[in-house]
Formats: structure tokens, sequence, C-alpha cells
């Protein structure tokens, strides 16, 4: 299993796991400047809106006994609230029929409602995180990026749950410093984190920690973020866009593969050249030959000038020299790697049929 498919793994449990609030009873003292609010706090701020809304009051109640009733079966103050919401605001019921359908639907309900200036910040805060998480939950890395990147954990009543989401979205999309930012909060300043989130967000950092733009890493990710867009059923320009860009990595990869063979062959060559003067005994430090032609050479000196082919040719390697030039690489990559250069020689060769 490679370390990117068992991080998604472990995003996916803690999904699994659910996204539950660590509010509970009374705040302690702490040092740290965010923490979850508690179930009381919440209630009060549901029930400020509810009256800068001037909801009738037959309304309100129900919102009210539906807010208490929720208690016996989720402690996850972001769902709640959402279920709250959308007894009110009518473009809300939508997003929660979607987070709970168990067939994906051919397309997203419209959430663009969501950053409305016109919304209020309650609502529209709290709404964006949850239903942001439960976007990264399926995989809609790209919209829930929409909804959650630019999310102050300040403003909404789980921080630690945004703070990981956050993180998780940044990963998925190889966006390394704002990935790494979201973990640094979430380990350092969020009082009472659940530990799954502190757990897996060191596993997060660590994986950020160590990935390099224009790897050979970087590049399996964003094919397997293509397969993911696939998978989804879209083939934008977007996705175009992110195929382009990794067959251009790949050429600079191979080629700098190439470079560094080449170099290896030259070294080699020099090297056979000093071993064949020992063997006609010169001596290391002896005297040179008193013309520039090789010692105990038979040919003319001429060279064969090879036909190395256009410069843009050099990836339409016939199948022998291409098997030799993948074990090559399975020699100085993980295995896994192999499957990343094989799509990449079968887009080489799809595009040399167009053409």
């Amino acid at each position: 299993m490679t370390r990117l498919h068992g991080l998604a793994r472990i995003t996916c449990l803690a999904a699994c796991l659910g996204a539950t609030s660590v509010a509970a009873g009374a705040v302690e003292t702490t040092t740290k400047s965010l923490r979850a609010s508690t179930a009381d706090e919440a209630q009060a701020q549901l029930a400020a809106w509810l009256e800068a809304r001037s909801i009738a009051p037959e309304v309100r109640a129900q919102v009210l006994d539906q807010w208490t009733a929720s208690a016996a079966s989720s402690g996850d103050l972001l769902e709640r609230l959402a279920k709250a919401i959308a007894l009110v605001e009518e473009r809300a019921k939508p997003l929660i029929d979607d987070s709970q359908a168990t067939v994906r639907a051919n397309a997203l309900p419209d959430f663009a409602w969501l950053a409305a200036p016109e919304l209020e910040p309650f609502v529209s805060n709290n709404l964006r995180a949850w239903y942001g998480r439960s976007l990264a939950q399926r995989e809609y890395y790209d919209e829930a990026s929409a909804l959650l990147a630019d999310l102050d954990p300040n403003n909404v009543v789980d921080p630690a749950s945004l703070l990981f989401y956050q993180a998780v979205v940044h990963q998925r999309l190889l966006a390394k410093d704002p990935g790494l930012k979201a973990i640094d909060r979430l380990l350092t300043d969020v009082d009472g984190s659940p530990r799954r989130y502190t757990k897996l967000a060191e596993l997060l950092r660590a994986d950020l920690d160590a990935l390099e733009d224009e790897s050979l890493e970087h590049i399996s990710r964003r094919m397997d973020n293509i397969e993911r867009h696939l998978g989804l059923g879209r083939a934008d320009q977007k996705v175009r866009d992110i195929e382009d860009g990794v067959i251009a990595s790949l050429d600079k990869l191979i080629k700098q593969l190439e470079e560094q063979a080449q170099q290896a062959q030259q070294s080699a060559g020099q090297g056979g050249g000093r071993s064949s003067g020992r063997a006609q005994g010169i001596k290391p430090g002896g005297a040179p030959a008193e013309q520039s032609t090789p010692a105990g050479g038979q040919g003319a000196g001429d060279v064969e000038k090879r036909n190395l082919g256009d410069e843009d040719g050099w990836g339409n390697l016939p199948p022998k020299q291409r098997e030799e030039a993948l074990q090559q690489i399975g020699q100085d990559f993980p295995a896994h790697y192999r499957d990343v250069i094989e799509q990449y020689f079968r887009k080489l060769a799809d595009e040399g049929r167009e053409n």
C-alpha cells in the first residue's frame, strides 16, 4: 500500500468515526485560543438567530424542540445546527438530503448561496463548515476547498473539525503550505481536540513535510487526482489541464533520468579507458603518449554518427527499450511508480496516433 493510499484510508476512517464535537460541560481554563462551543452556547446562538429573523413563535419552538431531541442521537454540533437551520432556511434542505444520500447524485445541489454576503455569518460559517466537511468525506475535495479554505475557525462552533478537514482537503489537493498551517493551528491552538484528529494531523504533517514539488510522488498524486475526477464523472478542462501538467512533469523528470544515465555512462567509459591503459603496462604517473592517438589502437579513429532522432521523439521508445527503461526506474523508485510511467507511455502513444 502506498503512503498516499494509506493516508486516504485513514482520513476516510476519521470520517467514518464521525465528527463528534468535544464540547459537553464546563469550559476549562486554557491558554489555547480556540475551543469548541458547548451545546448550551450553540443553542444560545441558534435562539439569537431565530429572534433576529423574527421567526414565528411556533416555528421557533419547533426548531428548539428538534435541537433538544437531536442531542440523544448526535453529539455533533455542526450537524445538529445544520438540521435545525434547515427547518427555517429552505435552501439548506437539499444540502441535508445530499449529505444523507446513500447513492451518489449526478450533480451536487446549489451551495453557492452559502457565501452570499447577505446571509447571516452564524448560518454561513457553520453551514459551510458542515457541508464542506460532508463533501470532503465523499472526495469532493475541490468543492470542499471552495467552502472551507478561507473559513476562520473562530467563527464556527467546532473549530477542530474545520481545521482538520481543511488540512485533509489541502493535503489531497497538494496545497502544502495551507495544509501545514491548518495542521499547526489544530495541534497548537485548539483546546480539547479529539484524539483521532490530532493523531491523524501528525501523520498528515509528516506526509506534507516530505512532499516535494515535481517529484515522482507528487506526479503520482496528481494522477490519482485525475482518477478521482474521472470517478466523479468529470472530464472537463480542469482535468485536461492536470493531465497536461502531469505529462510536462514526466517529460522533465525522465529527461533528468536520461541525463543522469548519460553521465554515468560517460564516467564508466572514462574509467574503462584508464583500465585499458593499465592493462598495457602504463603505470599511474607514467609518461603520456607522444601522439594524441589511442595507445595500441588499430582503427583510423573515425566515429560513426548515430541518429538520436528529433528532440521530442525520445519518448517513443520501442517495446524492448521501453521495458529496459521501466526496469531502470523500478530500481530507482518504489514499485508502484511503474504504473505512473506506464500510463505516461500510453499517453504518448495515444498522442502519436492522433498526430
